[in-house]
């Protein structure tokens, strides 16, 4: 494991002393040093607080010996574009189960959303939120459930919410296909996705209301990626009633009146 020299390489880099990284992370600088030092072992917690710091994947911080990396591989990894950024090896899903030892289906409503952005990966704050199951869902997926709010996503209505599959292998993401993201920024934003990560490093997110402009958000700003899988409303989508669609419907109740005139 090559967490305890690749903090303090990574430290060097920056040009940040012990005190200063400690403080950051809001520890002892004698802590600090017994992980660079390798005499103490770093639990998950503090795995996610060196991988937010650096911006550099846990599995990164543990399996790969930055000291021997390339002036331009360092400057690829520290741009975001990283050979482990694959969802849970990027962060440690945190989850909960039932006493049946299944995955529940957490709930993240809209007053819970702010608190996500910043407690996505604390096992104590996701235990917190309201749990269900839904015996219909695959027992071998992991899925979560959103509420999402504005106007655009419709038909899909304000306020739905959103059940989706936990997405690990972000190369799987699939263009075309509607996604809710956890974005460093924006918070959580459900979108139609054009993947293009490994090309340029970057999702293309676009909008099923026609009103809103697609934009591209950077590989570095994504935290978790869900697929969606259904959706729950009290409203009804509103009906497309444009002029094309209601000609569409006259023609073809014309037809059908022909026929039961010829039937006749």
């Amino acid at each position: 494991m090559y967490f305890h020299s690749n903090i303090k390489f990574l430290r060097k880099r920056k040009r940040k002393t012990q005190d200063d990284v400690a403080l950051k992370l809001d520890m002892k600088r004698s802590t600090l040093s017994g992980y660079e030092n390798e005499i103490a072992q770093p639990n998950i917690p503090v795995l996610i607080a060196f991988s937010d710091y650096f911006n550099i994947s846990i599995d990164t911080l543990i399996k790969v010996d930055m000291t021997k990396l390339s002036e331009s591989q360092m400057v690829e990894l520290e741009n975001g574009f990283d050979v482990y950024m694959k969802g849970t090896k990027l962060r440690v899903l945190a989850t909960t189960i039932d006493r049946e030892n299944n995955e529940n289906i957490e709930l993240v409503h809209e007053k819970a959303k702010a608190g996500y952005m910043r407690g996505f990966a604390d096992p104590d704050f996701i235990s917190e939120l309201p749990k269900f199951q839904m015996p219909f869902l695959s027992k071998e997926k992991k899925y979560r459930t959103f509420q999402i709010s504005g106007d655009s996503m419709l038909p899909i209505p304000d306020k739905s919410w959103i059940t989706a599959e936990f997405i690990q292998d972000w190369e799987n993401v699939k263009d075309n296909e509607s996604y809710i993201i956890l974005t460093l920024d924006d918070g959580i934003v459900f979108k139609v996705i054009e993947n293009k990560l490994l090309a340029e490093r970057k999702l293309r997110l676009h909008s099923l209301n026609p009103e809103y402009k697609s934009y591209d958000l950077a590989i570095n700003e994504i935290k978790e990626i869900w697929r969606f899988t259904h959706f729950i409303s009290h409203q009804l989508p509103e009906p497309d009633m444009s002029k094309t669609s209601i000609v569409e419907k006259i023609v073809y109740l014309q037809r059908e009146v022909e026929k039961l005139k010829n039937g006749i």
